[in-house]
């Protein structure tokens, strides 16, 4: 009797691992080349036009590689490394070989309250220091909350600087009330100044960057090649993960809608759908726990361009997202078992690049 619980167990234990993972075939006709070693979480990371790169390590380390050498960048803002925050993305500006301009996501004590938020700052490199540092946006309030603070930036085809702020850990507050921070993508100009024709702008108390709201946690961010939209990725609920086209002013629905349940399966809401909230491009059941984003417009991947690649958390791969009339048709698991794929870019010389936890970032190869 005790041998036959025993396999009973065995089985149920194999039934619930594979209804866990996703089916997502695995790509085994590419491997990697690691480009940068003992990285701990490289939140984001950037080109610089010789050819080195600005990476940021969560902890609050920004890091300069060249010629196969770090050197740590002195200067940096105070940066809170709570829970799911600390330094986190780095872009540089359209016209950086001109105006030198970098921009860096953080999660910054500054201001009243324990805690921190989100804040968005631009500053320059000098001798491996930054300087004329500028503090564009800092969320409020400051919180002791670890959870959801996004957040990726991108430049739009306009000069228009995006970046996102998840809910912080506060569903049923900042989401859906334009007139506090969390749970938006915000739109500023290069300045950190509100564009004139934001959406809320004249709206009574209203966060004026806001630009839609409605999410949970955004932590992919990318603009797409040939239409210039702006695409986002949830770090949804338990089975709501989701690909959404960002548009002016729209509603995502968190937590009012979704397709996902809390994390212990019980139910937030009944509702998938509702009149004046934006549906998801795609979702993912079961959730994948996405990080990073990059589509794919280069020569040296010529029968994937217009592809989009995805990080998972949860399942440790980069997921490669076949689209075909604005729908998802396919996905391909590459890198697989390698790590919690953090952040991904397609480099200059148009090769993918993905930083992976506690390994580093590497280059994806054909084999």
């Amino acid at each position: 009797m005790k041998i036959n619980n025993y396999f009973i167990l065995v089985f149920a234990f194999i039934g619930f691992i594979s209804c866990a993972q996703d089916k997502n075939p695995i790509n085994n006709d590419h491997g990697y080349e690691v480009v940068v070693s003992d990285l701990t979480i490289p939140w984001g990371f950037t080109f610089l036009p010789d050819g080195s790169m600005l990476i940021n390590e969560k902890e609050g380390k920004m890091i300069h590689f060249k010629d196969g050498n770090k050197t740590e960048v002195q200067g940096l803002p105070e940066i809170s490394n709570r829970g799911q925050g600390g330094l986190m993305d780095i872009v540089l500006h359209p016209n950086y070989k001109d105006n030198g301009w970098i921009y860096i996501t953080y999660a910054s004590p500054e201001g009243e309250g324990r805690g921190g938020n989100t804040a968005l700052m631009r500053a320059k490199l000098e001798n491996m220091a930054l300087t004329n540092k500028e503090l564009l946006y800092k969320a409020t309030p400051n919180t002791t909350k670890g959870q959801h603070f996004g957040s990726r930036i991108v430049f739009d085809n306009d000069g228009y600087l995006y970046f996102t702020i998840g809910d912080r850990g506060d569903r049923d507050v900042n989401p859906q009330d334009i007139t506090r921070d969390g749970g938006k993508v915000y739109r500023v100009n290069e300045d950190g100044t509100i564009p004139a024709d934001n959406p809320f702008l004249n709206q009574a108390n209203a966060k004026k960057a806001i630009y839609s709201y409605g999410h949970r946690n955004p932590q992919g961010m990318v603009l797409h090649p040939e239409t210039g939209e702006v695409w986002t990725h949830e770090h949804g609920p338990k089975g709501g993960d989701e690909i959404n086209i960002i548009k002016k002013g729209a509603n995502y629905g968190w937590p009012v809608i979704s397709y996902g349940v809390n994390y212990n399966g019980t139910s937030f809401t009944d509702l998938t759908e509702k009149e004046g909230m934006e549906q998801p491009l795609h979702y993912w059941d079961p959730s994948i726990a996405p990080s990073g984003m990059a589509f794919i417009s280069s020569d040296v991947y010529p029968e994937w361009k217009g592809d989009l690649l995805v990080g998972s958390l949860k399942f440790n791969y980069m997921d490669k997202v076949v689209l075909k009339d604005g729908k998802v048709v396919k996905e391909e698991r590459f890198l697989d078992g390698l790590g919690r794929v953090r952040t991904i870019n397609q480099g200059p010389d148009g090769y993918i690049y993905v930083g992976i936890e506690n390994l580093g970032i590497v280059k994806l190869l054909s084999k």
